[in-house]
């Protein structure tokens, strides 16, 4: 079930979102790629609370490599750093060309996807203090939000962080997989990844 994993990471990214995205990709026997996607190239950067976070490599090094999936934290700095980055935005667009899964977070799913008009048809979520920025249409109200027919998921901010990475697992894999995850962790009742996942999490589209 190995999958590989890109995690963009930038100046004032959240690192509880980012953290806890690499645990659980790291938890589930994926490859998780840390990649700096800060503006002077720099691996080790200080997130969105002044907690270090470190690259394991620069954005450009793994540009032409394949994904899995690409998951962007948010944090308004980190996420603001993705969207002017010429050299991201084309690698989640070719995800996105090859129908792989791209997933983002908090001020990530607003400030890159949205502005970028990258997934424009897409449901998705954000941090409610960017609602504004999609669509009334295309906003929904939900901790987790997986567009089935776009492979997008989207989610809230640092509280849904787990839900949200559990999800990513599960798409990559199944439900079995997902509760072997977290079941050790002892998680939430709510969040009996053996079973339907609960009303946090919203799956719309074909096959959803």
């Amino acid at each position: 079930m190995s999958k590989k994993i890109l995690v963009p990471i930038a100046p004032g990214t959240e690192e509880l979102e980012a953290i806890t995205i690499i645990d659980i990709m790291v938890r589930a026997g994926f490859d998780v790629v840390t990649a700096s996607a800060a503006s002077d190239g720099a691996l080790a950067m200080k997130a969105s609370r002044g907690v270090t976070l470190t690259a394991d490599c620069k954005l450009v090094d793994v540009a032409d490599d394949e994904f899995d999936a690409v998951v962007l934290p948010g944090g308004v700095g980190g996420a603001e750093q993705f969207r002017d980055s010429p050299l991201l935005i084309e690698l989640v667009r070719q995800q996105m060309y090859e129908g792989k899964l791209v997933a983002a977070i908090c001020a990530a799913p607003a400030l890159v996807l949205q502005h970028h008009q990258l997934y424009p048809k897409a449901i998705m979520t954000c941090h409610p203090s960017f609602q504004h920025a999609i669509p009334l249409a295309l906003w929904r109200v939900k901790r987790v939000v997986k567009d089935v027919n776009h492979n997008l998921i989207t989610s809230q901010g640092p509280g849904t962080a787990l839900e949200f990475a559990m999800e990513i697992v599960i798409h990559l894999t199944d439900r079995a997989h997902g509760w072997a995850v977290a079941e050790p962790m002892i998680t939430q009742p709510t969040l009996n990844y053996h079973q339907e996942l609960g009303d946090g999490v919203h799956n719309e589209g074909v096959g959803g």
